[in-house]
């Protein structure tokens, strides 16, 4: 562009000078952002005028640096891109068929980096020496895999083998591909690994196939994601947006949640009596590889573990644990140094909502609103995340998992170890929930680290705060399922007014009993039976209705007992498990076989009604001095509905703008109470996106500026997120 001046990488980002004509500078501008590498993210672009003074006659590039902190950043695993993919289906191209084609633009990054800085060496690609012809592109600046580390070619790359369940060879390369795809043809399971662990593949359009993986992997219920070959495929399978196709597209390749097409062909299996599907596209070369060169429609693609168990990713541990699932192997020797799962996202308001962040995103920096001494901060115990800051930015890790795991514990360890190694941050302070019996919490004890405790849903608000830049106070609606307080009760329906350094509850959901403690959170029936006696007492029991079936005579006794001196069954505010009761007393699902089942079928029979009735509620102003939003007189009204042929689907639909409703009338009077217009919505109950819609939509009509989560997910996968920034902001205030 006839350009002068220089680029260097400095502690707050990429600085560039440079000297020209007004016309070409503008040019350049809009080329930075139009133009940016598939890799690159541009958080912000700022620029300003300089006077011509450096007198230089060239563009260089100078070495890395800039005053004050440094702050180095690790790229996340990226897709394959455009390019690479034609070269792998190009006959004429050396690389052809290679099954880890890669460059500056694609790959495995974060999964496979050993160590800073970011050579070759210090990847799990070190074992791998480069041939004469990959280097040369390697050492090129005008080539597209000048400084690429993962590259490599037939000759000098990792290779693939296909074993049987006992780990007997069968074949290699080229090979073990075709009869992979062979055998998943066939109606076998496959354990494939890929970039940040292991896939548990078989033919989603074969029932028995997909029965048979249920079975093994011991996944009643729960929904598998599926892969398709490419989107022309996709947009057969399910009825997407541009927003969703985007998604599916982008180098970050998420599982996306979309809404099944009636012609779809895969398996009824694949997520039983749900109208949604979790659809993504090959990201790596050997997926394109299989599902091209077999025909597929579609392919299971679940993370291979057993229940809840963290992902697969080493060798031995896979050969060991999946092979009474897996049929077969498909492997390969370029190590995996870190686990990463697959991320999942769906649609809101026209922008990613995260479900799961992991792999493609995960530790892309989120920026701070303000400058934070080094702090780790360790999530809460299930949908575990860890956080870490520095300066202004707060990099946040992988889904981890649910701590109650052994192998999910390890993984957290090694998770902080690797991370703060990479960021070569040496945390000062420690942050936790305030549950003192979570793993996470016992290793922030033992830490030695000055320690800071956070309330739960005080995480909730601030991480939506960071990720959003707020500062100040807001109004908090965290809708979650269960959080620890100190007061002895189990906190999910909650109103807070509050920041960084400190929140204050306002009002919550009226509490009801939670019969059994975590039985009830498996068992829906019992929260059904819960809000039944607090609407109508003892009454209640002497109903016909399903899920009063479940306790004999003699139980109705024992259980009456539970709800009216509180054995096993402290006071709850959630949110969460006010669906579960609905869901039960819509006799949608009376006991889950994984979290969120219950709230996830009672959105997906309530989208099938356009009623646009509510039922009755009230917010009122204890004494106290917190609002207090009350559903008993719905639960009547529930039944009336159900006893006067009032389809469920209509009932389900008014649940939930009665809820929506209620929450914004109590948000809209503490708005004018406390002389406040923002407020952030968070917690898991706004993964139902049929909800988040009435909540968004009325905070809006009433004139309030609504803040919902971007970045990090509403559920627990935030939590650390807010911890980092709570403490973050209490450390440096006392610094």
């Amino acid at each position: 562009m006839g350009l002068t001046g220089w680029v260097c990488n400095s502690a707050d980002g990429v600085l560039i000078e440079a000297c020209g004509t007004v016309e070409c500078l503008a040019h350049f501008i809009r080329r930075i952002r139009d133009e940016a590498p598939p890799l690159a993210a541009i958080v912000a672009l700022e620029h300003h005028a300089l006077p011509d003074d450096s007198g230089a006659n060239s563009f260089t590039i100078r070495e890395s640096g800039g005053s004050g902190r440094h702050v180095a950043h690790v790229a996340p695993d990226a897709a394959l891109c455009g390019d690479c993919l034609r070269e792998l289906f190009d006959p004429a191209n050396r690389r052809f068929r290679h099954p880890f084609i890669s460059c500056t633009n694609c790959g495995p990054r974060y999964s496979i980096i050993t160590g800073t800085p970011y050579d070759r060496p210090n990847t799990t690609m070190a074992s791998f020496p480069l041939c004469p012809d990959c280097r040369q592109e390697y050492q090129h600046p005008a080539d597209r895999r000048f400084h690429a580390q993962p590259i490599a070619c037939g000759a000098c790359g990792p290779h693939l083998r296909l074993l049987d369940s006992d780990g007997a060879f069968i074949s290699e390369s080229d090979a073990a591909l075709i009869r992979a795809g062979e055998l998943l043809k066939a109606g076998a399971i496959l354990a494939i690994k890929g970039i940040g662990g292991y896939h548990l593949a078989a033919d989603a359009c074969n029932n028995a196939a997909v029965g048979r993986l249920r079975e093994r992997k011991k996944r009643d219920e729960k929904p598998f994601a599926v892969m398709a070959p490419d989107l022309a495929m996709a947009r057969s399978l399910a009825l997407l947006s541009q927003v969703e196709e985007r998604l599916l597209a982008s180098p970050e390749s998420p599982i996306v949640i979309v809404r099944r097409a009636d012609s779809c062909p895969v398996s009824a299996l694949v997520a039983p009596g749900n109208a949604l599907l979790g659809l993504m596209l090959p990201y790596t070369p050997i997926h394109h590889l299989l599902l091209r060169d077999s025909g597929f429609t579609a392919l299971v693609m679940t993370s291979a573990n057993l229940s809840d168990e963290p992902i697969a990713f080493q060798d031995c541990d896979a050969l060991q644990r999946l092979s009474g699932i897996a049929d077969y192997f498909l492997l390969h020797d370029r190590p995996i140094h870190i686990r990463c799962d697959d991320s999942v996202i769906r649609a809101f308001q026209e922008r990613p909502l995260f479900y799961r962040r992991a792999r493609g995103y995960a530790p892309r920096a989120i920026r701070l609103p303000f400058e934070s001494p080094p702090v780790l901060a360790v999530g809460a115990e299930l949908k575990s995340a860890i956080c870490l800051t520095k300066g202004n930015q707060a990099f946040l890790s992988q889904h981890i998992g649910d701590l109650q795991h052994e192998t999910a514990g390890a993984s957290f360890r090694q998770t902080i170890q690797h991370l703060s190694g990479l960021l070569e941050v040496i945390a000062e302070t420690i942050a936790c929930d305030l549950h003192p019996d979570y793993l996470s919490s016992l290793h922030a004890a033992e830490s030695g680290l000055p320690l800071i405790a956070v309330q739960h849903h005080h995480a909730h608000l601030a991480a939506c705060m960071a990720e959003n830049n707020l500062n100040g106070e807001v109004i908090g609606l965290i809708l979650d399922g269960t959080g620890y307080a100190s007061d002895g009760t189990v906190w999910g329906g909650e109103l807070l007014v509050g920041g960084y350094d400190s929140f204050r509850r306002v009002g919550h959901f009226r509490q009801t009993r939670l019969p059994g403690g975590d039985k009830a959170v498996r068992e829906p029936w019992r929260m059904a039976l819960a809000f039944l006696y607090t609407a109508m007492g003892e009454a209640a029991f002497d109903l016909e209705l399903p899920v009063t079936r479940h306790l004999s005579v003699a139980e109705r006794a024992v259980f009456l007992a539970m709800l009216e001196k509180g054995l096993n069954s402290p006071f709850t505010s959630s949110c969460g498990r006010l669906f579960d009761a609905v869901s039960a007393l819509l006799n949608v699902r009376h006991i889950v076989s994984y979290d969120g089942q219950a709230a996830i079928e009672l959105e997906a029979l309530a989208e099938e009604s356009d009623d646009c009735l509510t039922l009755p509620y009230e917010v009122t102003l204890n004494t106290g001095g917190l609002y207090q939003v009350d559903f008993s007189t719905m639960i009547p009204a529930i039944l009336l509905g159900l006893n006067s042929g009032v389809a469920r689907a209509a009932i389900a639909r008014r649940f939930h703008a009665t809820v929506a409703r209620a929450s914004v009338e109590a948000c809209s009077r503490i708005a004018r109470e406390a002389g406040l217009d923002r407020v952030v919505l968070s917690g898991g109950v706004f993964q139902n996106r049929l909800l988040s819609e009435m909540v968004y939509t009325g905070l809006i009509e009433q004139g309030l500026q609504v803040f919902t989560h971007r970045l990090s997910p509403p559920n627990d996968g935030c939590i650390a997120l807010g911890q980092a920034a709570i403490a973050g902001w209490k450390s440096r205030r006392n610094n």
